[in-house]
């Protein structure tokens, strides 16, 4: 994004912050930070049926729908020499494609998940992205749910990698791994359990989520904190909207930083698990 375009898009989040924050100012004069009701909106579609939408599964609905326009408009006419466009998509893909899946898992393993794989990569960065782009606001991935789903989709494929490459073997040599004597496996055998096959989705989901939490609180504290010092506090409180504005535009970058780099540490693991469970030691 051009400098120009960052500026505008950053100004306007701050001298448009969300309108709680706003009515709270006026009604009795006092700040109020950010709160975890920001990830619990009302329904604001088809209320009351068992399709209900609320502004956080509308954000991830046109995500999803940008990432299909997007790779359908970019695969569509694909040239020897290609266009920037092309050369962009490229270059994004061939980095997933060399940098995460096959160095981790090989080519012949890496091209057999390698559509789940990028498939999770641009879903988690798509989502995390919706996070500083205005009137969003909000990443699609600071609810547990997508998390959630994402991390089970890993799990799943952690272990349908292991049942097909070692089908008599994978469950009896995770969970009693080889070399241990058999009274120690009492205490091995619970420990392994709950790391392999327990802690491995929670620490996906969690740490997705609460990094993609803990950064969109820091954005409304410094943006609304903006919009009080700018218009509710008055007099020379207002220079203190230039420290808070810098803060959220540094926020801004870093939260950017962190979208990235959570789509790539999310399908790095997923694909030391599928490693993992294909190693010849299962």
């Amino acid at each position: 994004m051009r400098a120009p375009i960052l500026e505008s898009a950053l100004l306007a989040t701050a001298l448009t912050p969300l309108v709680r924050f706003a009515d709270d100012d006026a009604g009795d004069g006092g700040f109020h930070g950010p709160s975890l009701d920001e990830f619990f909106p009302e329904p604001v579609l088809f209320i009351g049926s068992p399709f209900e939408l609320n502004r956080i599964m509308i954000i991830r609905l046109i995500v999803v729908l940008a990432l299909l326009v997007y790779f359908w408009f970019a695969t569509r006419r694909l040239k020897v020499v290609p266009g920037r466009g092309q050369v962009a998509t490229e270059f994004v893909l061939g980095f997933v494609r060399n940098n995460i899946i096959i160095e981790t898992l090989g080519e012949k393993d890496g091209k057999r998940f390698m559509p789940v794989l990028m498939a999770i990569f641009f879903t988690v960065i798509g989502m995390n992205v919706t996070g500083i782009v205005p009137p969003l606001q909000i990443a699609g991935t600071s609810v547990i749910g997508l998390p959630l789903v994402l991390a089970l989709l890993a799990w799943v494929l952690f272990i349908y990698a292991g049942i097909r490459k070692h089908p008599a073997s994978f469950f009896k040599n995770a969970l009693f791994p080889p070399g241990v004597p058999w009274p120690v496996y009492i205490i091995v055998t619970p420990i392994e359990f709950i790391s392999t096959f327990i802690l491995r989705p929670v620490t996906l989901c969690v740490r997705l989520l609460m990094n993609m939490v803990a950064g969109h609180m820091l954005l409304v504290l410094c943006f609304s904190a903006t919009s009080f010092f700018l218009f509710t506090a008055g007099s020379w409180f207002s220079l203190f909207s230039i420290g808070t504005f810098a803060f959220g535009f540094a926020f801004t970058l870093f939260e950017l930083l962190v979208a990235v780099l959570q789509a790539y540490v999310f399908t790095l693991l997923t694909a030391v698990y599928i490693q993992l469970a294909l190693a010849d030691e299962h």
